[in-house]
């Protein structure tokens, strides 16, 4: 696809930046891009559609039309789209509870994070004496 206002070819990463890009936040000059994407691909106007419509069931906090979704997506011939659905169907119980509960695992895994980094830089370095004073907290006494 070519750029309208430069005529050069609009690279894979703007499209997929703009594929996701709700229609309310574009400039004029990203709006003119998604115009002559969706002129010049029909796929990209199946995956912006798909894509504005997984991104409303996340942010709508409601998972009922999760399963019209894949549905759709796998109706598709994009591969991508399809395997994407095909993942989320497989384990649709924990997608659908991502997207209704508020509860989220992102402190532990932050933590866990943090206690592999700090393990990395220790390796080899130090005794576990030293790896522990490091991970614990400096309230903690043992």
């Amino acid at each position: 696809m070519q750029d309208p206002e430069t005529g050069h070819a609009i690279s894979p990463v703007i499209a997929a930046a703009l594929c996701i890009k709700p229609r309310g936040k574009l400039t004029a000059d990203q709006a003119r891009k998604v115009e002559a994407l969706k002129a010049g691909s029909p796929a990209f106007t199946t995956m912006r559609r798909l894509a504005m419509r997984f991104k409303g069931i996340l942010r709508g906090r409601k998972a009922d039309p999760l399963s019209a979704w894949i549905d759709d997506a796998i109706e598709t011939d994009l591969a991508p789209i399809v395997r994407f659905a095909r993942t989320v169907n497989r384990d649709i119980d924990a997608v659908s509870n991502a997207i209704e509960m508020q509860w989220s695992n992102g402190q532990a895994e932050g933590q866990i994070n943090r206690l592999k980094t700090l393990k990395r830089a220790m390796y080899g370095r130090a005794g576990p004496k030293l790896l522990r004073a490091r991970m614990l907290p400096l309230h903690h006494t043992n």
